[in-house]
């Protein structure tokens, strides 16, 4: 009798229990899954089949959190179930898990956007956009990742998915993406009508999200969004070395003298992200430059270096504090996607 995030549930329990079962081949595991996912299901009992963000495993009752934008739900959210509910109808021959994301794809595909970009929030009573913020950090980030990876799964058969991808990513391209006056390449947030000169360490995943989507791109521009991949890859990795753990910031800022660098004290710890890392993986399997090891090498050095503790591994409070103190957490990403 509890409330979990639908999403959280979702990447976490369901995409494990369905990646045990397919490296292992035993039906327990596919049955659990199955079973969480019927837990799931009340979520999409909204006017729109827009998903709550939580549901409550016991009664079914849905909710969103209540700090997002005038009661909606949130693109990351309810725009990373495709993969997992796809595999499920594929595994059971249910077509409801299917449906249930086709839908929510077909929703967004008839919807005005602004400027071409998604907003972060859409409510799921009016059908209707919240505030226009775009990011794709925190809140949007693998809403984009999906469409790729669909793509990618369906063996580039799910032509749907990878033009809503090329469409995102040139209006992504047109209005977040800039050069500081120092020569970095950056993803800044839309907010309001503007743009806010700030990338988060969540939107660094997208380096590597534009290597993968190089191959199959429009008008043959795959040695552009390779290129592009490796400019973020360069920012993120600035991020890192400009502090004094080597470890990068959870947000930093492209303003006037200061690049690369977080300015506000609630923005300079670091959880044991994945997303720097992930991006210089990718970036290392599609060009093969050593110095994407280097970088992974710098960062998995400066991680046993400041954040071992006797029991794990802890995030730390200030990347630009030469004694910094603990946040006494091990995240569950560290080992399911930091070290992966």
């Amino acid at each position: 009798n509890s409330e979990v995030s639908v999403f959280e549930v979702n990447i976490r329990f369901i995409g494990g229990l369905l990646a045990a079962y397919y490296l292992s081949g035993q039906e327990v595991f596919k049955i659990k899954a199955v079973q969480l996912a019927g837990k799931l299901l009340p979520a999409f009992n909204t006017p729109t089949g827009i998903p709550w963000a939580m549901v409550n495993l016991k009664s079914g009752v849905g909710r969103n959190w209540g700090w997002a934008s005038a009661g909606s739900s949130i693109l990351a959210e309810f725009g990373t179930l495709h993969m997992e509910f796809v595999h499920l109808s594929y595994l059971t021959g249910d077509p409801v898990y299917y449906n249930k994301v086709m839908h929510i794809r077909k929703l967004l595909q008839k919807m005005d956007r602004p400027n071409g970009l998604y907003p972060n929030y859409l409510n799921p009573r009016t059908g209707r956009w919240g505030q226009h913020h775009t990011s794709v950090g925190g809140l949007g980030d693998s809403f984009y990742e999906y469409l790729l990876k669909a793509w990618l799964m369906s063996d580039k058969m799910d032509t749907e998915a990878r033009k809503m991808y090329d469409d995102a990513i040139e209006a992504i391209e047109k209005h977040l993406i800039r050069k500081s006056n120092g020569g970095l390449t950056f993803i800044g947030e839309w907010k309001n009508g503007h743009l806010e000169r700030k990338m988060g360490h969540l939107t660094c995943f997208a380096g590597g999200m534009f290597a993968l989507g190089a191959d199959g791109s429009r008008d043959d521009k795959a040695g552009h969004y390779l290129q592009l991949g490796a400019e973020i890859a360069h920012t993120c990795h600035e991020s890192y070395d400009r502090t004094t753990l080597k470890l990068g910031p959870e947000a930093f800022k492209f303003d006037g003298g200061v690049e690369a660098v977080a300015v506000r004290q609630n923005e300079k710890y670091y959880i044991l992200r994945p997303e720097v890392i992930e991006t210089y993986w990718y970036m290392w399997r599609f060009t093969h430059d050593p110095k994407y090891r280097q970088w992974g090498w710098e960062a998995a050095q400066a991680i046993d270096k400041y954040c071992r503790v006797s029991g794990g591994f802890s995030g730390v409070k200030d990347v630009y504090s030469s004694s910094p103190t603990y946040d006494d957490v091990q995240q569950s990403f560290f080992l399911a996607e930091t070290l992966k």
